[in-house]
């Protein structure tokens, strides 16, 4: 009778732990990410009254099977269930949630941990970090932010002095793209009217400066084409309006440019200077740019370098259409068209984890990588407080360098607590803690009789 009452206090206990369990996960059935616990029960022991037995020729009996009394539960496993949560959507760009398995890693100085919540942000000193301030472990740009160096993960700093800018790109690829028409050709040997053509262009320092030519077409020559003449001394304006006399000015092809289109009002590459390119550049000379605080003869010397300009007019045509002229920085991909300097404006990271920035100036510079840890045993994991977990020697250990990721942006993962399984395992534990306690009224009970049997 003893027995049946101390099995009942372990059945109380139990209950009650698995109660306690049951609460914790309500209680964050909408904390991010986070990762519900259940309970499992087990017997302990069994007092044996009477060992097992075999058959016997000897009795001609049969076997017979123990006789045992067990002496309650206990607690067999609280498990952390690393179901993936529902994905809720942000929009914050810092919001990131990891498709299938595998950890965030952020750290302090009091070691590394791991999380599945996503929720970063900023702070003051530029740092991605989690919201109890810990760092955000990952992979760090190289080579100004145009690829990413693999290797052990360090803390995530996105507002590095060089990240707060991008560098401005001195132009060295123009282009003429349009239609000319022979009505507005002008008359290139006394040098009147004609297709004027502005070209802009950046210095190294980021200035823009714009030039003008002229297109004109010349009915005195044999072969009946047009030509730019390119100037010795050629005026640059800058974007305030301020004005430059840039001196020694030629060009690799030969001056004037000659421009022929054939019968059906296409260019003429062969016969044309350059095969379509011409290269504006210092006397004319090949790769020789234009040194500004040296060659600008008129207005203030400015410390930069400029071109050469290589100028690809391919893109002409002359047919009975009105004219259209448009010159364009960069080639037809779009390289060298050089840049002003960049504001750091923004943020953007791709589902590799990939942080890109984004500049004023339309620039994009790699600035880290998000990366995750993949243990063989994840639920050997040990939460430690703010959905942060630690390794243990049963969940395997972390290398130190991680993964790439599979990431969604602007998204968070939800808990992965379901009320519906909460409130019926609720319905059962309260049920079973009674059943329990009823075991221990009634042994009291019947102690009570027993005692009465003296009277």
């Amino acid at each position: 009778m003893m027995r049946s009452m101390f099995s009942g206090i372990s059945g109380l206990r139990i209950h009650q732990t698995k109660m306690d369990v049951i609460g914790n996960n309500i209680a964050n059935v909408n904390t991010t990410a986070f990762k519900a616990s259940r309970v499992t029960f087990n017997e302990v022991f069994s007092q044996t009254l009477q060992g097992a037995s075999g058959a016997s020729a000897q009795t001609g009996r049969g076997g017979r099977n123990p006789m045992q009394v067990g002496l309650g539960a206990n607690i067999a496993s609280v498990d952390t269930l690393m179901t993936t949560g529902a994905a809720q959507r942000t929009d914050n760009p810092f919001d990131l949630m990891i498709n299938g398995d595998g950890f965030f890693v952020v750290g302090d100085e009091s070691g590394t941990y791991f999380t599945r919540a996503g929720a970063f942000r900023k702070d003051d000193e530029g740092n991605l970090v989690i919201p109890n301030g810990m760092k955000v472990k990952g992979w760090p740009a190289a080579d100004d932010g145009t690829r990413i160096q693999r290797g052990a993960v360090v803390d995530i700093k996105l507002d590095n002095p060089e990240n707060l800018t991008a560098a401005p790109a001195a132009t060295t690829n123009l282009r003429i793209e349009g239609n000319v028409n022979l009505a507005d050709g002008g008359n290139f040997a006394t040098e009147e009217g004609g297709i004027p053509i502005q070209l802009k262009f950046y210095d190294t320092l980021g200035n823009l400066y714009s030039t003008n030519l002229t297109m004109r077409y010349d009915s005195t020559d044999t072969e009946k084409n047009w030509k730019i003449d390119i100037p010795d001394t050629l005026t640059l304006t800058d974007s305030a309006g301020n004005e430059y006399t840039l001196s020694n000015v030629g060009s690799v092809e030969g001056d004037p440019v000659v421009i022929e289109f054939d019968e059906n009002g296409n260019l003429n590459k062969t016969n044309s200077s350059g095969n379509g390119i011409f290269t504006i550049s210092q006397n004319g000379t090949a790769d020789a740019e234009f040194d500004l605080s040296e060659d600008i003869t008129a207005g203030n010397p400015v410390k930069a370098h400029l071109g050469p300009l290589t100028v690809d007019f391919s893109g002409l045509t002359q047919y009975n259409q009105k004219t259209n002229v448009d010159p364009l920085m960069g080639d037809a991909n779009g390289l060298g068209a050089g840049r002003e300097p960049g504001e750091l404006t923004g943020y953007n990271i791709g589902a590799d984890g990939i942080i890109i920035g984004q500049y004023s100036n339309g620039q994009q510079k790699m600035l880290g990588q998000v990366v995750i840890a993949n243990f063989r045993n994840p639920a050997g994991l040990q939460k430690v407080g703010d959905n942060l977990f630690t390794t243990t020697p049963n969940s395997g250990e972390f290398d130190g360098i991680g993964e790439e990721p599979d990431l969604q942006g602007g998204v968070l993962e939800m808990s992965n607590v379901d009320l519906a399984k909460e409130f019926t395992e609720m319905i059962t534990t309260q049920r079973g803690f009674q059943a329990n306690s009823r075991i221990i009224t009634s042994s009291d009970e019947m102690l009570q009789e027993l005692v009465n049997l003296k009277r």
